[in-house]
């Protein structure tokens, strides 16, 4: 096979999994590591992917980026399940923080009108939260990020850190070994300041967050208490998230 089929071929795979290895590439087109890596440099010389270590991932602008109004769209019926899931943890008294993410929404949704205080960065959480009796909501006011509809910045931040909350549920891009991924540091850096201010920390991802490496990191592993998904990870990922006491729950 000449190479310029082989990188069709290894681009396919990527574009279906967001991920290939060294290893995947040598077992499918039976090439030795040399040549497997220089099929990856030959790709990465094009700007086609990112090279990371034993392998590589498609570059950001492939991740899951896309404007808030058309995820919103495209809520799968994986990310109900989660939501649904994860609002079932919640107890009338709770006191909540929601980040900004879809699969957060899908909790937001799924609340049963009782008494509760959330708070929230988002305006399309507040907005599905202002239908509900009982709730209690605070938007937390700072620069508008228009796209996705997130609020950020300083003010954020500084008012979050005047607060306690029992639970708080967070999103994900990327959720692999090296810790909470986001495409957006702006947003990571609110993610990351609610956590800091909960009691329990739940993160909500579906299969595909799993050995996803984003831009920004703003947690580690050990900072997550239960994450909530649709499928069982792979060995290797539960291995990691029990070395971190890591609770999974897979709906």
């Amino acid at each position: 096979m000449y190479q310029e089929e082989r990188l069709i071929l290894i681009m396919n795979d990527l574009e279906k999994n967001r991920r290939i290895s060294i290893e995947q590439i040598c077992d499918q087109f039976d090439v030795s590591r040399d040549t497997a890596r220089r099929d990856l440099v030959k790709l990465e010389e094009r700007n086609a992917i990112v090279r990371t270590r034993g392998g590589a991932i498609l570059p950001t602008k492939h991740q899951e980026v896309l404007d808030y109004t058309h995820r919103l769209e495209t809520v799968s019926d994986e990310k109900k399940k989660i939501g649904e899931r994860a609002a079932s943890l919640v107890r009338g008294g709770d006191t909540l923080i929601l980040d900004a993410s879809t699969t957060v929404q899908a909790c937001a949704s799924a609340l049963t009108p009782a008494p509760l205080h959330i708070m929230t960065n988002s305006i399309h959480q507040a907005e599905i939260l202002s239908t509900k009796p009982d709730i209690d909501i605070q938007l937390l006011g700072g620069l508008l990020q228009k796209e996705h509809g997130f609020l950020y910045g300083t003010s954020v931040i500084e008012r979050l850190r005047k607060f306690h909350v029992k639970k708080a549920f967070i999103g994900v891009v990327g959720l692999s070994e090296h810790g909470l991924t986001i495409a957006h540091e702006e947003d990571g850096m609110v993610k990351r300041t609610m956590m800091e201010q909960a009691e329990q920390v739940i993160v909500l991802a579906d299969h595909t967050k799993f050995g996803v490496t984003e831009l920004f990191q703003f947690a580690g592993l050990k900072d997550v208490d239960l994450i909530i998904t649709d499928e069982t990870p792979s060995k290797h990922m539960q291995k990691v998230l029990q070395d971190h006491q890591v609770e999974l729950l897979v709906t």
